[in-house]
């Protein structure tokens, strides 16, 4: 028995760890489309994905074969009265022989409702919006929220742009003007959406009762101010210096119109020799909101992009490289038509999830796929072949995604919003690579593998799995 159990573990490290290691592998190359986002968080995201990745490998291989091999060799009669007490097949690898017979026969069709729901999936998530609101992540109940909102009724807002402008002297008269005719229009300009402005010129004229000083009467007044005071509007130099304007709290769609029509304003009403930009907080959620919203779909065509090309230089066989691709694609549309069904916004989390998809889904598909070759190299038709992979592998698949599925569990009690969701469309998302991968995956099998099954296989009547 000992010996058995020597055997054992030699036999799951020489069987298991070339398949388990090219999932490794392609789901790192896929990852790495998380650090092409601008956004740093979800580059950040992409790296510990990829380090618990390889560190889980390396705990499975070299700690957990250990232990199981430990368990088998001092507990063999144990193990050996067990085994004899087994059936040849366990309740629930029959249970998946007989699903996969089902899918076998039903598989044109299973391949037909896949395409048109993965179809009209992506249509969804191309109107599926994108959430930047840092308020609308938070616990709707807390103090902090609701200190917000009252300091908002109050004010009028609690959200600013900024328009800093440069030329050689921002106190001169001309550039002084320009300021104060600026400062007054934006109101009339944007009265929806500016509450309050607040630039140099107000400020001069605060100090000189409410008139604007001269050329001397500035000098002299900046020279009285606190240093402190000054740098809210003015450098040092006197170069720049800066339009605060006070807006609105508005959604993540109107506030990028509205800095795009305020941009074109101030470029319009410029003169020459005045350099004239509008930023601030507001402009960086602007442009979070753009890239991810054209990001997230850059990030999962060039993760599949990648996985191809590494799968393809594993296999050495386009299709057999596209096998475990496209049971992905599927998933993304399904996500995406979830979100879109249940009107969930992106938010910089859950725009990870294509990467998320490629990951999980891969693992599983490439698993199946090897153990599906594995028996076609032994001789196996296409439908016995299948119908193995499915009940030998299909156990594990079903246990590994119920444990992932159980840890993301931990997200959807908590009360931040953007971890809920991301939590939940996770839970999705692993619903759909089992679906995607148990049901699917054989039918395309069925069908590709006649591509696979070059003439130079069945001559040889073998066909190498990594190659």
């Amino acid at each position: 028995m000992k010996n058995k159990s020597t055997e054992s573990a030699k036999k799951t490290v020489i069987k298991m760890t070339p398949a388990v290691l090219t999932a490794l592998l392609a789901t790192a190359v896929g990852f790495l489309s998380l650090y092409t986002s601008p956004v740093p968080m979800i580059q950040d995201f992409g790296k510990m994905l990829t380090i618990g990745m390889v560190v889980s490998f390396i705990v499975g291989l070299f700690i957990l074969i250990p232990i199981l091999f430990t368990r088998d060799h001092f507990f063999t009669r144990s193990r050996t009265e067990n085994q004899k007490a087994k059936p040849e097949h366990s309740k629930m690898e029959k249970a998946f022989g007989m699903l996969t017979n089902l899918i076998i026969k039903l598989r044109w069709l299973i391949l037909l409702i896949a395409i048109v729901t993965a179809t009209a999936g992506i249509w969804g998530d191309m109107n599926t919006g994108v959430e930047t609101d840092v308020e609308t992540f938070m616990p709707q109940d807390t103090q902090e929220l609701e200190d917000i909102h009252r300091l908002r009724d109050i004010l009028g807002t609690t959200d600013q742009v900024s328009i800093m402008y440069s030329t050689d002297n921002v106190l001169d008269k001309e550039t002084l003007e320009w300021t104060e005719e600026l400062t007054a229009s934006l109101q009339r300009e944007f009265p929806s959406v500016v509450v309050d402005t607040n630039s140099l010129p107000a400020l001069l004229k605060q100090a000189n009762d409410g008139e604007m000083p001269d050329q001397e009467e500035t000098a002299d007044i900046l020279a009285d101010m606190p240093e402190e005071q000054l740098k809210l509007f003015v450098n040092e130099n006197r170069d720049s210096a800066v339009v605060n304007v006070g807006i609105k709290h508005l959604e993540a769609e109107e506030l990028q119109n509205f800095i795009a029509r305020m941009e074109a304003y101030v470029s319009e009403s410029q003169p020459e020799g005045i350099n004239a930009i509008v930023t601030g907080k507001s402009v960086l959620d602007v442009e979070m909101v753009t890239a991810l919203t054209t990001g997230r779909y850059k990030m999962t065509l060039l993760g599949m992009g990648l996985v191809f090309i590494a799968l393809l230089l594993i296999y050495r066989h386009p299709v057999k490289a596209f096998i475990p691709l496209l049971p992905i694609l599927f998933i993304v549309g399904w996500s995406g038509g979830m979100m879109y069904l249940f009107d969930i916004n992106y938010t910089p989390l859950t725009a990870t999830l294509g990467a998320l998809i490629i990951g999980i889904g891969t693992e599983f598909t490439i698993l199946i796929m090897e153990r599906f070759y594995e028996e076609r190299r032994k001789g196996s038709e296409r439908r016995e072949a299948i119908i193995t992979a499915n009940q030998k592998i299909g156990k594990a698949i079903f246990a590994s995604a119920f444990t992932t599925i159980g840890g993301f569990s931990a997200l959807l009690v908590s009360d931040f919003v953007i971890l809920s969701n991301f939590g939940m469309m996770t839970l999705v998302n692993i619903s759909f690579a089992l679906i995607s991968t148990i049901i699917v995956l054989p039918a395309i099998l069925m069908f590709l593998d006649r591509f696979v099954q070059t003439k130079g296989d069945k001559e040889s009547g073998s066909e190498t799995v990594m190659g």
